[in-house]
């Protein structure tokens, strides 16, 4: 491995990404107290009301994510997490994918898939608009009649395969 220390610019050090994800599991652990405390944490008739577990789970995310700050900002070191076009290149996978996701409530999930698998193949992997058409086409349809037809499990669909009765 190549040291990075001591190349300023280079990417975020280690301790301000670990403060940075402590401090949005601190809140997301605040979230998920607060929501627990309105389910309700106390024990009724029937057992443990809503909230119960999540409020404990969201306690105990809490303390570690208090305990990551803590330990970051006690300790001087100031490591390279990973370089600029590292985050970049992850950036290029998690962006499209979240997208993905956005999408498959409105699209459907074929669509939706046959877009990502498009966009990763051509963007990412540079291959021909044949093979991107077959695999992209190709692969939805497979987990179609896998799904749709032979397991009988829907899964969601959009406008496009409301159009096409399918």
């Amino acid at each position: 491995m190549t040291e990075h220390t001591g190349r300023a610019g280079a990417g975020p050090s280690q301790r301000s990404v670990e403060i940075g994800v402590a401090l949005f599991l601190l809140a997301f652990a605040g979230i998920t107290i607060y929501g627990s405390l309105q389910a309700g944490i106390t024990w009724g008739p029937e057992g443990p009301r809503a909230g119960f577990f999540p409020f404990y789970v969201g306690v105990l995310i809490a303390l570690a994510s208090l305990y990551n700050v803590m330990s970051a900002v006690m300790n001087p070191e100031r490591d390279l997490f990973a370089e600029w076009g590292q985050l970049r290149q992850v950036l290029a996978v998690v962006i499209p994918t979240a997208i993905y996701v956005l999408l498959v409530p409105w699209l459907g999930l074929y669509v939706s898939s046959i877009i990502l698998i498009a966009v990763f193949m051509k963007w990412l992997g540079d291959y021909r608009w044949s093979v991107v058409a077959a695999v992209s086409i190709g692969v939805p349809a497979l987990a179609y009649l896998m799904f749709e037809k032979w397991f009988l499990v829907p899964l969601p669909k959009g406008p496009v395969e409301d159009f096409l009765g399918l």
